[in-house]
């Protein structure tokens, strides 16, 4: 088992930013990719932002490019989420997880993604 737990959110004014955390613990996420979702009010769980292991490969959502960073600190077991430029679309629950298999590249679909954390909440206002 993995445990994930988030943190790092809060409520912000539109173009503020956050820095959301993920660290795992239990067993070791040694060798697998991470992704980051969100989930709006109303809204289905969408893919924001994954990275391989090695940090070689990152993918974004377009609406998130050039705007959020994912970034993974192996030794600290971390996964993180720079977010600027915060719009009011990006309101959301925003979760980490851990792909299903290891040496996976980044995977866009949540049915792939083993472990996810409990989320956490950003809110931006206008």
């Amino acid at each position: 088992q993995v445990q994930l737990v988030e943190s790092g959110g809060g409520l912000v004014q539109a173009g503020d930013s956050l820095r959301l955390s993920c660290a795992a613990s239990g067993r070791t996420v040694t060798g697998y990719s991470m992704g980051w979702f969100r989930q709006g009010p109303g809204k289905e769980r969408e893919f924001v932002a994954g990275i391989s292991w090695g940090s070689d490969r990152t993918g974004y959502i377009d609406s998130v490019k050039g705007r959020f960073t994912i970034s993974r600190d192996n030794a600290k077991n971390t996964v993180y989420l720079q977010m600027n430029s915060l719009k009011p679309e990006d309101t959301a629950v925003y979760y980490c997880a851990v792909l299903g298999v290891p040496g996976g590249g980044i995977a866009y679909d949540p049915g792939l993604y083993q472990y996810w954390g409990q989320g956490t909440q950003v809110t931006v206002s206008s």
